[in-house]
């Protein structure tokens, strides 16, 4: 490929892009990190609610108690 066809390819891609209304790539990258925050804000959310409503309702006479490993290597 030579050096003028490649100018010539990028020059019309920007020309179309300018044409089409300006900065599309621009825009769809602060889409898509907008898309990506909201869905991590979600799950985050959803996670500490769901930790705090557990830690509300725990049962301590449900649980195990920590019994530790006697050494046996004695």
């Amino acid at each position: 490929m030579t050096a003028s066809f490649l100018t010539l390819a990028c020059s019309t891609c920007r020309n179309s892009m300018v044409a089409g209304g300006g900065d599309a790539a621009g825009w769809s990258i602060f889409f898509l990190l907008f898309v990506i925050l909201t869905m991590l804000g979600g799950i985050g959310f959803f996670m500490f609610r769901i930790a705090r409503r557990e830690a509300e309702h725990f049962d301590p006479t449900l649980s195990d108690d920590y019994v530790p490993a006697e050494n046996t290597s004695r």
